[in-house]
């Protein structure tokens, strides 16, 4: 194995198997991890709820739980570097974004390790009719208390990210937790149990397992002796993880896919609106569950923006994760590339013209043209199906109404973005587009305050903001009779 990244191994039991690990944008095998199997998990399981009931972590004071997620930030800090390499070359992206990746991860850390001990209950004294007949007075109060033991699963796409979007809220609750990566980009995630570990996150608190989801996740999902389950992926597997849930009835947080539409009027700044949706539509390469991939244009500026967008996507250099230079990278497996080459073959055979793009590169790695496609109809996989690859639709439209009803013609409610000048439009749009989070005259804007939450199939619950750290508890309610 040339090239090969050293990673410490996550439990691994004597009948787990091994799963290589490929750098998408050379097809270079670069590490072999666990195939983890039912034991494995087991013990996992068995170390997070030994650490949960005995209180290691749950019980320390709170000051004493952020100074230990606080370190771990300053670890990140220290090596965001060696990170950004490790995720590039795991993930396929270019440094920079890997970069970037870290950076907001560890924004991430900073904000929740700020939460802990800050979220309190309330209380009241309250005087209500008694059985008897006779008032009765109380002194009630609320309380937090952490869920449990909490199963965590991310998908591929910016995985040091999405980890850290589960395990900062997670751990700043007082949970004990297990994370499965996805078994394409399982080595920034070994990395964070390390991290946590040199921090003094108190052994079996964190515990990673990597394999793969039909067998691994599966696993994970239906543990009688798991608390809760996180996960971010796809609503098809989403939809399986509910099943797998009805076990325990386990809490479930849920982001799920998207489909998410732009709407672009003939008012907005064309020239920002369409490098604002050639990016959020591009982003990634396609690879974020909320990128706008249905762009819808008003009839007036329509042959514009096309043209606009065709420029954008063409000029966007197209590189692996050892080329500085590139914005676009490779699709995360052949697998994924041959999806999107399914899907965009599909439309043109029913009638979809492809402006620029529409092919594989011929060339190593897993890479997929930018393309821009027009002349769909509202059937198609085009505008149905979540593609999660460089691939968007430019669709005309005359007006609001005729817009909105087209943007929502969707079983996804992920997000949406709206470019306009008129306020009172953008306003009017805002209320009616049925999406978790929306953007005005900007794309794919986030921020660790603001919580994200799917509509309709893209979700259950909301990750981000203190949303997201109170998905990681029970609430009790208390009466004390006088």
């Amino acid at each position: 194995m040339s090239n090969a990244i050293e990673v410490e191994p996550a439990v691994q039991s004597p009948g787990s198997g091994i799963i290589p690990v490929y750098d998408p944008s050379t097809e270079e095998l670069i590490a072999e991890v666990a195939d983890s199997d039912q034991k494995a998990v087991d013990e996992a399981v068995a170390r997070a709820r030994e650490t949960f009931e005995s209180g290691v972590w749950r019980k320390l004071p709170a000051a004493h739980r952020a100074e230990v997620l606080f370190r771990a930030a300053d670890i990140i800090r220290a090596r965001i570097d060696e990170l950004a390499e490790l995720e590039a070359r795991d993930n396929g992206m270019n440094a920079t974004a890997a970069s970037h990746i870290i950076k907001v991860s560890l924004e991430m850390l900073v904000y929740y390790a700020g939460w802990v001990g800050k979220i309190h209950g309330e209380s009241a004294n309250l005087v209500s009719d008694g059985l008897l007949g006779e008032f009765e007075t109380y002194h009630t109060f609320t309380q937090y208390e952490p869920v449990g033991v909490v199963g965590l699963i991310i998908p591929w796409n910016g995985p040091f990210f999405v980890a850290m979007l589960k395990v900062a809220p997670a751990l700043a609750a007082g949970c004990s937790a297990v994370l499965k990566p996805a078994e394409e980009t399982p080595l920034t995630a070994l990395k964070l149990e390390e991290i946590f570990r040199e921090a003094g996150l108190p052994d079996g608190v964190l515990n990673v397992v990597t394999g793969y989801g039909e067998t691994t996740g599966a696993a994970l999902t239906a543990h009688p002796d798991v608390d809760k389950i996180s996960f971010t992926g796809s609503t098809e597997v989403g939809r399986l993880i509910v099943h797998a849930a009805a076990g325990n009835l386990k809490r479930l947080t849920l982001e799920l896919g998207g489909k998410s539409p732009l709407i672009m009027f003939d008012d907005a700044n064309l020239d920002k609106a369409i490098m604002g949706a050639g990016m959020g539509l591009l982003a990634g390469s396609g690879q974020n569950c909320s990128c706008t991939s249905r762009i819808y244009v008003q009839r007036g500026i329509y042959e514009r923006v096309v043209e606009g967008l065709a420029a954008f996507a063409q000029m966007l250099p197209m590189g692996g994760s050892d080329d500085p230079n590139s914005v676009l990278g490779p699709l995360i497996s052949e697998k994924q590339r041959q999806r999107v080459k399914g899907i965009v073959d599909d439309g043109v055979a029913g009638g979809a013209e492809v402006i620029t793009g529409g092919q594989p590169l011929d060339r190593r790695g897993y890479f997929y043209q930018a393309t821009i496609i027009t002349g769909t109809t509202p059937d198609m996989r085009l505008i149905q199906e979540e593609i999660f690859g460089p691939v968007g639709s430019v669709i005309p439209f005359d007006d609001e109404d005729e817009v909105i009803a087209a943007a929502n013609d969707t079983h996804y409610g992920l997000a949406g973005s709206i470019w306009t000048e008129n306020l009172s439009r953008a306003h009017r749009v805002v209320n009616e587009l049925r999406a978790g989070q929306i953007w005005v005259n900007s794309a794919l804007a986030s921020d660790p305050s603001m919580p994200i939450s799917g509509h309709k199939q893209s979700g259950w619950g909301g990750e981000r903001g203190r949303k997201g750290i109170e998905a990681y508890f029970n609430l009790k309610s208390v009466y004390i009779g006088h």
